[in-house]
């Protein structure tokens, strides 16, 4: 599965502790093999953010994505609950 990142999802994971990106970047690892969406807890999302989807990386952090295709997603945004205001 090819991943691409917006400029929006690299600011944040930039300010994220050392710690907690390289937890991001196994949860991005695991997420590029669909077998592990449900670990991840994958879902769709609504309202404004209808045409995305969001997965865990811990209780307390999120990442949203959108679906280009069936083989490519785009990480739109991570953070804490607030991301979905």
């Amino acid at each position: 599965m090819e991943i691409s990142y917006k400029a929006t999802f690299v600011r944040q994971f930039d300010k994220l502790d050392k710690s907690l990106q390289e937890e991001v970047l196994q949860k991005i690892d695991l997420f590029k093999n669909k077998k592990n969406h449900d670990l991840l807890k994958v879902h769709k999302l609504h309202g404004k953010f209808k045409d995305s989807q969001s997965f865990y990386v811990n209780y307390k952090f999120r990442i949203i994505f959108r679906w280009e295709n069936e083989k490519e997603a785009v990480l739109l945004a991570i953070g804490d609950h607030d991301i979905y205001k």
